[in-house]
């Protein structure tokens, strides 16, 4: 089975602003001003809604190409609902993740809407960041140094 490691590299300091880098790429993650940040960029839970949206337009363009298929365009909205107390630390019940997420996705194809759902079909199955959140994935936090 191939094998690729994605590391991405963050680092934060005295704010919530944060800068990462992944490759030659760098983002910020910040919070909101109303939330003690300065709003320099999305949250984490935005960039994992982000992270789901592009899988779903990428995957769409590879198999668009290898399938020679008349894709003009794919647009994805995403959204995500989860309780914020606890990840603010005011309960400890109820799950700290998005207890749903949907992502609405628009073609932009000559493709009937049996061929368009067959089309999305197959972009769920071979969407990494789809897997993840559907299915359990080992994460060890680990104390570095």
């Amino acid at each position: 089975m191939p094998a690729k490691k994605v590391l991405v590299e963050v680092r934060q300091g005295g704010a919530f602003k944060t800068d990462c880098t992944a490759g030659k790429h760098r983002v910020v993650v910040d919070q909101p001003m109303a939330a003690g940040g300065t709003d320099e960029g999305p949250t984490p839970l935005d960039y994992q809604l982000i992270s789901l949206g592009g899988c779903i337009a990428a995957l769409g363009r590879i198999i668009a190409n290898q399938r020679h298929l008349p894709v003009r365009g794919i647009r994805v909205s995403v959204e995500g609902e989860l309780n914020t107390d606890r990840l603010l630390g005011k309960t400890a019940q109820d799950r700290t993740g998005f207890s749903s997420v949907k992502a609405a996705v628009a073609i932009d194809a000559d493709l009937s809407r049996e061929e368009k759902a067959k089309l999305l079909a197959e972009i769920d199955d071979r969407c990494p960041i789809s897997d993840n959140l559907k299915s359990p994935t080992p994460v060890a936090i680990v104390l570095a140094g």
